[in-house]
């Protein structure tokens, strides 16, 4: 699999922003409401329109059409946009195991969209995307609306996936307890820039 490479990327009141992130490692963003994190993703996955570029191994983000860039590098935004009218119809394949592991049941995919509370929503908009085979992800604070029981669960379902399929991750994510989980390493956004912080202390 491949890297994600960030170069000179601007949006917003960032700036010549750089950034490595190697394939299977999970890179966590925090910073104030309202800093750009957001916009970052949004940037990285072609959804915004910015300054500089992104790589994904020699791919540059510029170079394929904006659709097939995001099949690739794929966003799963805080509120996930829901088109059908039942779970399944999202699915671009069946994923029992991650139903499973996620604490839904067998009948998850005929459920209505409907009837779906933000945090069913914000989980399955994950098994949606990984069921898509993404090749790297970008992750909007996806345990936003979990209690802590479901975010370790997400978590333990989650982390052996992005292992397995060495899919390089960009996580916004508030908690400094959730950073020191699963951050390789952990980026705070002050002013423009991206400023290192240590992981574990």
């Amino acid at each position: 699999m491949a890297g994600l490479t960030l170069e000179r990327i601007a949006v917003g009141a960032l700036k010549d922003i750089h950034l490595d992130v190697a394939p299977g490692e999970i890179v966590c963003l925090s910073g104030p409401s309202g800093s750009g994190k957001s916009r970052l993703l949004r940037a990285v996955s072609d959804l915004e329109p910015h300054g500089g570029t992104a790589r994904l191994g020699g791919v540059e983000q510029g170079a394929v059409a904006g659709h097939r860039w995001r099949r690739s590098v794929m966003m799963v935004p805080a509120e996930s946009a829901w088109w059908f009218d039942s779970v399944g119809e999202h699915l671009h394949k069946p994923m029992p195991e991650a139903l499973e592991a996620l604490g839904f049941s067998d009948e998850t995919a005929s459920w209505s969209v409907s009837r779906l509370s933000s945090g069913e929503k914000q989980r399955l908009a994950l098994v949606r995307t990984l069921s898509r085979e993404p090749r790297a992800l970008l992750l909007d604070e996806p345990t936003a609306n979990l209690d802590e029981t479901t975010t370790r669960r997400l978590e333990d379902w989650l982390l052996p996936l992005i292992r397995k399929r060495r899919l390089p991750v960009l996580w916004v994510a508030h908690g400094g307890e959730q950073i020191r989980r699963l951050a390789g390493r952990h980026f705070r956004i002050e002013g423009a820039r991206l400023v290192e912080e240590p992981v574990r202390t």
